[in-house]
C-alpha cells in the first residue's frame, strides 16, 4: 500500500494526461488487490472459527475516521484501511458459514491489562509493547488487545447478544 500510495502521488505531481490516465488505471489494480488481500482475510478468519467451533468478534469501527485526530502523514494510512470492507466480508462469510458475529466497543482494547482490567494510558510504553502497571503483565500490544476484544464478545454472547451478521441476500 505504500508502493501504490508513492506512485499515485507521483503520478499526481506530473499532471500530465499520461499520468492521470496511468493514475486511473492503477486505481483500479489497486482497489482489486485490496479486495482480493480482504476476501482471502476474511475467508482464513471465518474458516478457522467454524474449524474450532468459536465465534468472531470485531471492533466497531463506525465513525473511526471522524472520532481519531492525527497528523497529516498518518491520515493517509488511517484513510488506506478497508477495515469495513473486512468486516463486511467476514460477516457474510460467517452467516454462510454460521459462525456467530458480535460487534464491542473499541474504547481502551489496547490500554486495557488483559489479566487485571486496570486501564492506563502509560500500560503501552512503545507502539509494540503493552505493560500493565498495575500487575506488571507483559505481552505484545496487539495480542493483548486482542484478548480484550475476545473478553468482551465472550461477555456480549453470554449476555445473550444475537449474531450481528447481516441476513444472507438471496438472488433469485
Amino acid at each position: 500500500r505504500e508502493a501504490d500510495r508513492r506512485l499515485r502521488a507521483k503520478l499526481q505531481k506530473k499532471d500530465t494526461k499520461s499520468a492521470k490516465r496511468r493514475a486511473k488505471r492503477h486505481a483500479g489494480r489497486e482497489t482489486r488487490r485490496a479486495r482480493d488481500v480482504d476476501h482471502t482475510i476474511s475467508k482464513r478468519i471465518v474458516v478457522e472459527a467454524q474449524r474450532t467451533g468459536r465465534g468472531i468478534a470485531l471492533e466497531d469501527l463506525r465513525g473511526i475516521r471522524e472520532r481519531v485526530r492525527l497528523r497529516k502523514p498518518r491520515r493517509a494510512t488511517l484513510h488506506s484501511w478497508s477495515f469495513h470492507q473486512l468486516g463486511t466480508f467476514i460477516a457474510y462469510k460467517a452467516k454462510r458459514a454460521g459462525v456467530p458475529v458480535v460487534y464491542v466497543d473499541p474504547a481502551y482494547t489496547s490500554r486495557e491489562c488483559s489479566q487485571c482490567h486496570h486501564i492506563d494510558r502509560r500500560n503501552r510504553p512503545a507502539q509494540a509493547v503493552f505493560a500493565c502497571r498495575v500487575c506488571g503483565f507483559v505481552e505484545h500490544a496487539d495480542l493483548n488487545s486482542s484478548h480484550n476484544i475476545a473478553a468482551r464478545g465472550w461477555s456480549l454472547w453470554v449476555r445473550g447478544a444475537e449474531s450481528q451478521a447481516p441476513a444472507l441476500m438471496l438472488i433469485a
